[in-house]
């Protein structure tokens, strides 16, 4: 069984079917043999989209994300401490984007592989990514 989180804007993808969600890593979220995650701190990130205009829901922020983790049946993790220590002492060189680092040391913390188009994540040697291997 393959383990996988979403970073923000793979879950912002997946719910909104954009082109930038390949069929290839589509077809992997959306088979039984793969248990997908989010990190708490997508909430964060999608409130604050909404709160500076950047991203427009059809409903308020906190019920558009949890109805859509639980029609997808995705888990929802927790930022707790050791997410917190482990965000910011990440080896080698990492960008400072707090939302990047939680989810970075989510999915180090509980062995997940990353679903993200970013190309910082991309780079960083220390944690398993999705994207770079289906394109």
């Amino acid at each position: 069984m393959m383990k996988v989180i979403l970073d923000t804007c793979a879950i912002l993808w997946a719910i909104t079917e954009d082109h930038r969600l390949t069929p290839a890593v589509r077809a992997v979220l959306e088979t039984d043999e793969t248990e997908v995650c989010v990190s708490a701190i997508s909430a964060g990130e999608i409130a604050c989209a909404c709160d500076r205009g950047r991203l427009e829901l059809d409903r308020h922020w906190k019920r558009w994300f949890r109805h859509y983790c639980e029609l997808n049946g995705w888990d929802v993790l927790s930022v707790d401490l050791e997410i917190i220590e482990e965000a910011f002492s990440l080896p080698g060189e990492f960008h400072r984007d707090p939302g990047d680092r939680i989810i970075v040391a989510t999915a180090r913390r509980h062995e997940l592989t990353i679903v993200t188009a970013d190309s910082r994540i991309l780079a960083y040697p220390h944690v398993s990514v999705l994207w770079d291997r289906l394109l």
